[in-house]
């Protein structure tokens, strides 16, 4: 792959990307359209197509927050059209590496060193390129090294990034105002911490500590001194990421390992820390040779507050669902039912919420559950775009904390469902009691 000699850093540079982006896309509406005079039964997917392909080639080269957003709505199969997913999911995985003197460069600035006076040996092509930072290997002492480097800039422009993103966005999702400033707040927060490297540390060592005794999980060892504000040293993992794994044709009972490490990995952080890796898309790990879940990054996380977490999870296990008072009274704990709304909208939004909960619940109503199986996410995903033509559902609705919550699990649900994985459920239940509620 071609690597990148720069990235635009300034706001002038940035915004300058995002307008010429914007007259492509315009120039693709005037091609689509002129055509569509001469043929008016075309459809939209070539306009999807160049649309996409120019959106995501202008982040890509941004790199930072604005290729995760895309990396962000790829995970999310409701929200785009098909060619956009196809598209933005290339973020998952690779995105175009940075050349070897910006690698150099950004060493010497964090360290006053180059790699090589660091490590025994660093390899300066990368391995993977995401959305926040690339990662390298390197040897010191024998031990073969993983070399996180964030990309320049990208901490320093996440604010007005969002702000240049937020047009794309309104126009693809079709949120209202109000509703799409909740979102971006809540992705800006997240990505603020993702962006310090010092604390993805610290927080890589408490959650590998926390989780350790999980069955058939593991992690890298993490190394302060070899990092800093903006290079994470740890050790290194082989395997491989889920996509390459399918390849290989695994046993229905090796793919239910996996499912059943990943599904208690994602529940005991949830039920038992209050706090979740809230980052699960299939980069994030690898299945390592000897069949366990290999977690790689703990940069994104999404803590539990009481006054979200007691009123959601009491939803989905236990009778509370069964008790429409009840059921009320979690939705507007959670701002899903507002104090002005009329009756006729308490009643509307309560059949709403309450079958989409239902729904989302259904993993947690039996001991097992299998994700193979296609209804269910057909399901989910009809009730989506049902819900997503509703003029309803264009007004803000429900806790921010819905954003990074409802990520982690239907992210979780989709990779299980690409597994193909059977798991049990009841390993780590939530800790709701009427008296909470």
């Amino acid at each position: 792959m071609k690597t990148q000699k720069s990235i635009p850093t300034t706001k002038v540079e940035r915004s300058a990307k995002f307008v010429k982006t914007g007259i492509q896309i315009g120039g693709n509406y005037i091609k689509h359209y002129s055509k569509k005079l001469f043929n008016p039964e075309m459809d939209r997917e070539q306009l999807n197509e160049d649309n996409a392909t120019d959106i995501y080639k202008s982040l890509s080269e941004l790199k930072g927050s604005a290729l995760k957003i895309a990396q962000m709505l790829s995970m999310d199969k409701n929200i785009l059209p098909k060619s956009y997913v196809d598209k933005f999911t290339q973020s998952q995985y690779n995105a175009p590496p940075l050349s070897g003197p910006l690698i150099v460069r950004t060493f010497t600035k964090n360290f006053g060193k180059t790699p090589e006076q660091i490590y025994d040996n660093f390899n300066l092509t990368s391995s993977n390129a995401a959305s926040i930072g690339q990662v390298h290997q390197a040897m010191l002492n024998g031990k073969k090294l993983a070399v996180k480097i964030q990309y320049p800039g990208v901490g320093d422009s996440i604010s007005s990034d969002l702000k240049l993103v937020k047009p794309f966005a309104f126009r693809l999702l079709g949120m209202s105002e109000r509703e799409l400033s909740i979102y971006i707040k809540e992705v800006e927060e997240r990505l603020l911490e993702e962006t310090d490297y010092e604390l993805e540390v610290r927080r890589s060592v408490e959650f590998s500590e926390a989780c350790k005794n999980l069955s058939h999980v593991v992690f890298p060892k993490y190394y302060p001194e070899l990092s800093g504000k903006r290079i994470i040293t740890m050790d290194w993992i082989e395997g491989l990421h889920l996509k390459e794994f399918l390849q290989t044709n695994p046993s229905q009972e090796l793919r239910n390992k996996i499912g059943q490490a990943l599904w208690d990995f994602y529940n005991f952080q949830q039920h038992e820390l209050r706090a979740v890796h809230a980052d699960p898309h299939p980069g994030n790990f690898m299945i390592t040779p000897d069949e366990n879940l290999g977690v790689i990054d703990f940069g994104c996380i999404k803590e539990l507050p009481d006054d979200f977490y007691h009123p959601f999870f009491s939803l989905i296990s236990t009778d509370v669902i069964n008790d429409k008072n009840k059921t009320i009274d979690a939705f507007r704990k959670l701002d899903m039912i507002h104090a002005d709304d009329s009756p006729e909208q308490i009643e509307f939004y309560y059949k709403s919420y309450r079958e989409m909960i239902s729904l989302f619940a259904k993993p947690y109503t039996s001991s097992t559950f299998d994700f193979s199986k296609p209804d269910f996410f057909e399901q989910l995903y009809m009730y989506g775009e049902k819900i997503s033509k509703m003029p309803e559902f264009k007004q803000a609705r429900g806790v921010k904390h819905f954003i990074y919550v409802n990520r982690t699990n239907f992210g979780l649900y989709t990779i299980l469902h690409e597994l193909k994985a059977t798991v049990k459920t009841d390993t780590f239940k939530p800790h709701v009691g009427l008296e909470q509620i």
